[in-house]
């Protein structure tokens, strides 16, 4: 479905990645070919609709132990978040906020030290819906001449 809404909005696809270390390589193979990625982790969405909690947080902790590959790219903004939350608790979609990290160069530091969705209700970024997420991402890129009215 990912891959088809993609090509959609026309976007590439670029390969069939099998896993976690596939992205990667398929990102580190194209990073100077374009200038915006979508890097999409399903694994955590899937295992919270099993209710499976053990494995979300492991595939949680999967995707946090490849950041620093991500950084060492030197994007501009790196943003993680989800289309719509599932709490493994209820094994199915709802209606909770969506956590959002977001980092830039620009965007500054808050106190927050965790990732998930009791702590990013305390981020500096508040509580943006996800209609406004790609502007905050790209004010955060140097990309839009000018933010707001």
């Amino acid at each position: 479905m990912y891959r088809g809404i993609a090509r959609l909005l026309g976007m590439d696809v670029l390969g069939e990645p099998a896993n976690l270390d596939d992205q990667l390589r398929v990102l580190r193979d194209a990073w100077n070919n374009y200038d915006y990625f979508f890097f999409h982790h399903k694994y955590t969405d899937s295992a919270g609709e099993d209710g499976d909690r053990a494995r979300k947080i492991a595939a949680i902790e999967s995707l946090d132990a490849v950041v620093p590959q991500l950084r060492a790219l030197r994007p501009d903004v790196i943003v993680v978040s989800g289309d719509h939350a599932t709490p493994s608790q209820m094994a199915a979609h709802s209606w909770h906020p969506v956590p959002t990290l977001l980092w830039s160069a620009q965007c500054g530091r808050d106190d927050v030290e965790q990732f998930g969705e009791r702590w990013c209700r305390q981020g500096a970024a508040g509580h943006p819906t996800h209609q406004d997420l790609m502007a905050f991402m790209l004010a955060n890129a140097g990309r839009l001449a000018k933010y707001g009215a």
